[in-house]
């Protein structure tokens, strides 16, 4: 559910309100320990002044939201400026950039070995994705690093089949092109594979990924197959 509320020069966007905590006299509190003594089940990672005057930007582990200490408000929502920019979609994308240094690419699907790097994060069932990878497969210049993020326990069935084949790639390839949508899977039971789907999973929480698909190209983020922007990346400068 969405709202807009104008602001001089700035559109918040889907500003929702939470209970709010009474502290009993806010006193000579910083923004940080205010929000932290409010919120306590929120568990912020940096706090730092926002573009609106007396609005904090809160960062956690799923992204961005906003607080008012003087109301001792949370507001979800994206600031728009009047211009048309997405200030929250750039914060995010931002922060998405910086901690993809932390992914641990070990543990993703490699296939290829070219001079471009693509972080993937991918879904067997998705036509998108599909789109993408059929692109990417084209291309020998890349090393892709595939992680999984399915939403449904059939999609998930066709991920633990991939990383239970031997071939990963092969097999990852078969889904893509829509080779496994009516076979029997091989659903190997492996405490191995859990685990990887789990790395997986907290891997795009950890980025606040929640759709498929995204891409880290040469370290600049691509949401969706927008294939332009893809080819835009590969080509370089």
């Amino acid at each position: 559910m969405k709202m807009k509320t104008k602001l001089k020069g700035v559109v918040l966007f889907a500003v929702l309100a939470m209970t709010v905590f009474p502290l009993g006299g806010a006193g000579a509190v910083t923004p940080e320990e205010s929000f932290r003594r409010a919120f306590p089940e929120i568990k912020a990672e940096k706090i730092v002044p926002s573009p609106i005057p007396g609005v904090y930007e809160i960062r956690f582990s799923r992204g961005i939201l906003y607080y008012d200490p003087s109301s001792e408000t949370i507001i979800f929502g994206e600031l728009i400026t009047k211009g048309g920019r997405n200030l929250t979609r750039e914060r995010r994308l931002e922060l998405i950039r910086e901690r993809a240094r932390e992914i641990p690419l070990a543990q993703g699907l490699k296939v290829g070995g070219g001079k471009h790097q693509v972080i993937e994060f991918s879904n067997p069932d998705c036509s998108f994705c599909r789109k993408a990878s059929h692109y990417l497969s084209q291309r020998r210049d890349l090393t892709r690093y595939i992680f999984f993020l399915p939403f449904s326990a059939k999609t998930e069935e066709k991920v633990r089949h991939i990383l239970c084949a031997r071939d990963r790639a092969g097999a990852y390839e078969e889904a893509m092109n829509g080779k496994l949508d009516k076979v029997t899977l091989n659903l190997c039971r492996s405490a191995d594979v859990d685990a990887l789907i789990r790395v997986h999973r907290e891997t795009a929480e950890k980025l606040g990924i929640e759709a498929t698909p995204f891409f880290i190209i040469d370290g600049r983020v691509v949401e969706g197959a927008d294939m332009p922007a893809i080819e835009k990346i590969l080509k370089g400068p």
